[in-house]
């Protein structure tokens, strides 16, 4: 038995709209994970940023402190 050529051509047309589907299912993915992998990028930036950006500022009043502390001393 030989498929027709109008069943083969089904046949490929019914792949080509599942492989569509697939392709849609794929790209929601990729696109959650770059999302992701963008808020983490982000996350672990002001992780490390807003503590520097507090050490720059506490540590000028700490080391006043100290000296004026200590420059009796000396």
């Amino acid at each position: 038995m030989s498929e027709s050529p109008e069943t083969k051509e089904l046949s490929i047309e019914e792949q080509l709209a599942m492989q569509q589907h697939a392709l849609t299912k794929i790209y929601k993915s990729v696109e959650q994970t770059r999302k992701i992998m963008l808020w983490t990028g982000i996350v672990t930036i002001a992780m490390f940023v807003l503590p520097l950006i507090g050490i720059l500022i506490v540590l000028p009043r700490f080391i006043n402190t100290i000296t004026s502390t200590y420059s009796g001393l000396l």
